[in-house]
C-alpha cells in the first residue's frame, strides 16, 4: 500500500471530516428504524481504518503546490470525499464479486447476511438482504462524497471543477468495472489492449489522477499543472493496478489481503493472463490455471507455468515502462520542486510493491 508523509494535522483533519459525515448519517437514521441504524453502523466500519492515501494525495498536492492557508479547512472535506468515494466502490465491488468478507472480517454484505439469518431468513433470503444492504451502503457513500464537495465553503468556480472531477471519476470507474465483469464472463479470448484499458479505468482516475488534480484545484494551480498531474496520475494508477495483478497472482496473503494466488484461484482475466495467452506455452499455462482453484499446490504449479511462459517478466517490464513514463511527465513539467519530489516518491512506492 502507498503511504504518504504528512503532518498529524493533515491526518486529523481528514479523519475529522470523515467522522463528521458519518456522525451526520448516524443522527439522520435515528428515527428511521433499527435496520437503518444497523446500516449506518456497518457503513462506519467499512469506512474505518485504511491508509487514507487517496485523501492524502489531495492534501499532498495542495501542500506541495503551496495552496493558501485559508483553503485548508475546506481542503480536508474535499480530501475526505475521495475516501468515501473509494469506500463506496469497495462496498459495491464486494457485491459484484460475491465477497462477504474483506481482510478476514465480515463486510457490509456479510454483516447483513448474518442479520438476515438471525431474523429467520433462509440462505437465499439472507443473501438478498446482504446484497441489498451493500448496494444501499455504497449508494449512500457515493451521495455523501458528492455532497461534501457540494457544500464545502469554496468559490463556485472551484466547486464546479471538483464536481467535474468526481463526475468523471465515477463514470470512468463504472465503465471499467463493467468491462471487467464482461471480460470475466466472456467465453471468448479478450485482447490484451482491452484488458489493459479496463485495468486503467477501474482504478487510475479515481485513485490517483482525480485526487491529485483536486489538490491542484484547491491550491489554485494553473491548468498546465492540473494537466501534468492528470497525466502522471493515469500512468501511476495503471502501474499500481498492474502491480496488483502481480500481487494477486504471485504475492503473499499479507500483501493481497486474500489467499495466496487469489486471482489464479478465481480465474481472473488480468493482463498477466492476456500476456500468457500470447506465448507458445499457453496450453500448459491454461491447463495449470484450470486446476488453480483446487489448492495451494495447484496454485504454485500455475505460478510456475506463468513465470515459464514469460508473462510475469513481460508484465514487470510493462510496469517499469509505465512508471518511467510517469517520471518523464514529472521531469518535463514546470511543477515546483516539492511537488516533483512527492510524485517521485509515489513512483518509488509503487516500485516497492512489486512482488
Amino acid at each position: 500500500m502507498i503511504t504518504l508523509d504528512s503532518t498529524p494535522l493533515a491526518r486529523q483533519g481528514i479523519d475529522a471530516a470523515i467522522d463528521y459525515a458519518l456522525e451526520r448519517l448516524d443522527r439522520r437514521v435515528g428515527p428511521l428504524g433499527d435496520g437503518a441504524r444497523a446500516l449506518a453502523s456497518s457503513i462506519r466500519r467499512a469506512a474505518s481504518g485504511g491508509k487514507r492515501f487517496r485523501p492524502l494525495l489531495v492534501v499532498s498536492a495542495f501542500e506541495t503546490l503551496h495552496g493558501p492557508a485559508i483553503a485548508r479547512p475546506a481542503l480536508y472535506e474535499v480530501a475526505a470525499a475521495f475516501e468515501l468515494l473509494h469506500t463506496a466502490f469497495v462496498v459495491h465491488d464486494d457485491v459484484i464479486d460475491h465477497d462477504v468478507e474483506r481482510r478476514g472480517v465480515p463486510n457490509v454484505g456479510g454483516e447483513f447476511r448474518r442479520r438476515g439469518l438471525d431474523k429467520g431468513a433462509d440462505a437465499d433470503g439472507a443473501a438478498l438482504l446482504g446484497d441489498a444492504a451493500a448496494i444501499l451502503a455504497g449508494d449512500l457513500l457515493l451521495h455523501e462524497a458528492g455532497r461534501m464537495i457540494a457544500v464545502a465553503e469554496i468559490p463556485a468556480s472551484l466547486r464546479e471543477q471538483l464536481l467535474q472531477l468526481v463526475d468523471d471519476a465515477v463514470l470512468v470507474s463504472a465503465a471499467g468495472e463493467l468491462a471487467d465483469v464482461e471480460n470475466a464472463v466472456s467465453s471468448g479470448e479478450i485482447d490484451p489492449e482491452t484488458v489493459l484499458r479496463t485495468t486503467h479505468d477501474k482504478t487510475a482516475v479515481y485513485s490517483f489522477s482525480a485526487p491529485l488534480q483536486a489538490g491542484a484545484v484547491m491550491a489554485g494551480a494553473e491548468r498546465s499543472t492540473q494537466w501534468a498531474l492528470e497525466r502522471f496520475g493515469e500512468r501511476l494508477g495503471l502501474a499500481y493496478q498492474l502491480v496488483d495483478d502481480l500481487i494477486g497472482a504471485f504475492g503473499t496473503a499479507a500483501a493481497s489481503g486474500k489467499d495466496e494466488g487469489c486471482d489464479l484461484r478465481e480465474a481472473k482475466k488480468t493482463h498477466l493472463i492476456s500476456l500468457a495467452r500470447e506465448s507458445a506455452d499457453w496450453p500448459e499455462v491454461s491447463a495449470a490455471l484450470a486446476q488453480a482453484h483446487t489448492g495451494p499446490v495447484a496454485v504454485r504449479a500455475a505460478q510456475t507455468a506463468l513465470a515459464k511462459s514469460g508473462a510475469r517478466s513481460r508484465l514487470e517490464v510493462l510496469v517499469c515502462e509505465t512508471l518511467d513514463e510517469a517520471v518523464a511527465i514529472v521531469e518535463a513539467s514546470t511543477l515546483p520542486t516539492e511537488c516533483r519530489l512527492m510524485l517521485i516518491e509515489l513512483v518509488e512506492a509503487v516500485q516497492e510493491r512489486i512482488p
